[in-house]
């Protein structure tokens, strides 16, 4: 289901910016999808105005989360700015980084009235410059690759990888809110206690806290 509640090029942030920072995204005023009904060539590019976009629930939850990064303002500047590539399982995606941070964002205007921001996620793209700069801190890049890593490798334990993660503030994944220490092959969720070392698992186990 995708609304027009807050286009992509509105002047809101997400959950969580970076910094430890925090704000809520504040609801635009609402409109009617404006572009008719029409069968559209999946091969054609999307469409680079962010007012155009309306946001897929699965979008609206993505900017809630902690440890995404993934805000409407980031969002407005990848589809105005960023690079545009055609990805087989996911459709086009516009990329952009910043800060040492790439940021993606994948659209559809196929199958709605229309464009809609699907998902979006963040990944390092240079570690150097992303420790470097001011946007973030140790916690919120340590995130980033330890949750590209458990997306990566879902169906794979990997203590290896998390290992060298120090993430102090949970994030959640599969209905979990986890962090791990120095030197964990393992995550852990903050409410039910279990550990963790693959995302397969994160989102087959129920917490027991919930």
């Amino acid at each position: 289901m995708a609304s027009r509640q807050g286009a992509a090029d509105a002047p809101t942030a997400s959950a969580h910016t970076g910094r430890g920072g925090s704000s809520t995204n504040t609801r635009a005023r609402t409109r009617s999808p404006d572009t008719p009904e029409r069968a559209r060539d999946v091969s054609a590019p999307p469409e680079r105005d962010p007012g155009r976009y309306a946001q897929t629930d699965h979008f609206r939850r993505r900017l809630r989360q902690q440890g995404r990064y993934i805000t409407l303002p980031v969002a407005g500047e990848a589809i105005r700015n960023g690079q545009l590539r055609w990805n087989t399982s996911d459709g086009w995606r516009f990329a952009l980084v910043r800060d040492g941070v790439r940021f993606v964002i994948v659209v559809g205007d196929t199958e709605t009235p229309s464009p809609v921001l699907v998902t979006g996620w963040t990944e390092i793209a240079d570690w150097e410059a992303a420790v470097a700069s001011d946007r973030w801190d140790e916690a919120d890049v340590n995130t980033i690759r330890l949750r590209a890593d458990l997306s990566e490798h879902k169906e794979r334990q990997i203590p290896g990888r998390i290992r060298p993660r120090v993430v102090t503030r949970p994030f959640t994944v599969g209905g979990h809110r986890v962090r791990t220490g120095a030197g964990d092959g393992h995550v852990d969720c903050v409410d039910c206690g279990a550990r963790f070392r693959s995302k397969r698992e994160l989102c087959e186990l129920p917490c027991g806290a919930r």
